[in-house]
């Protein structure tokens, strides 16, 4: 695998991470060692309370490229935490279509739309083969009580998702495609730096389709804006590696 590779994912992967599918693992890594625990829900707690959180991660799940780590319907039970890999949560529009709304990289949370109606409304697929942690959400909520700075974090990322919601309406509201693509990428960015690596080149692991999907466009207009945003000098694409030679440029095309 090369460097990008690696970085794109957003933690190393190591002959460690190798073991079957689905199953606990058998040597559990602790929230306080994981490298992602920060941008967790663990960020920010004590030695004690992430002792606490340790005892209710019920397992590692493994998930192989393609598969779903749930479907639109399934009952809630738990959120689950992105050790590593990617995935694209998909939702069903009026018409019965599937659109993406989301992909999550290793330290952010799957599972929080089934919340309120206590049933999953979109589901989740491993664009790669990725590991979650398995966090039951009754014991959360329990251990939220007595620890109110992980109510805190969970709240906390509630609230980015609902402005990450908001953004992505403004943006398919008002922007054109060579914006809507350039905000997406400027996005990746800065989630890749988030977990130290390169904020300027990486692997795009989701295809042509998924990215329109989620930006409102189609196959062809992505692949077009990409050849245009190339040509402008504000990207550098050999189909699925990105370079981003100045980051500045790019935020002040899409106006951030």
């Amino acid at each position: 695998m090369s460097q990008v590779e690696q970085q794109f994912h957003g933690v190393r992967i190591t002959e460690s991470h190798a073991g079957s599918h689905g199953v606990r693992n058998a040597v559990q890594v602790a929230c306080s060692s994981c490298s992602l625990h920060e941008l967790c829900l663990s960020g920010g707690l004590d030695d004690i309370d992430l002792e606490a959180i340790d005892q209710i991660v019920a397992q590692r799940r493994r998930i192989p490229k393609g598969e779903e780590l749930f479907g639109v319907g399934d009952p809630f039970c738990s959120i689950y935490a992105v050790r590593f890999g990617l995935f694209k949560t998909e939702g069903l529009m009026a018409d019965g279509r599937e659109q993406v709304t989301g992909f999550q990289m290793a330290g952010e949370l799957l599972g929080l739309d089934g919340i309120s109606s206590e049933r999953h409304v979109c589901k989740a697929v491993a664009l790669e083969d990725s590991e979650v942690c398995v966090i039951p959400f009754a014991e959360m909520e329990s251990l939220g009580r007595a620890v109110p700075a992980l109510q805190h974090n969970l709240h906390k990322v509630m609230s980015r998702e609902l402005v990450q919601d908001r953004n992505l309406l403004v943006l398919l509201g008002s922007a054109q495609a060579p914006e809507r693509l350039a905000a997406f990428l400027l996005n990746l960015s800065h989630r890749n730096a988030q977990r130290g690596y390169s904020a300027s080149e990486f692997i795009l692991r989701m295809t042509r389709d998924e990215i329109g999907s989620y930006l409102g466009l189609t196959p062809e207009t992505v692949s077009r804006t990409f050849t245009k945003l190339q040509k402008d000098g504000l990207l550098e694409v050999a189909q699925k590696h990105i370079r981003i030679p100045d980051l500045a440029a790019l935020k002040a095309f899409v106006g951030c």
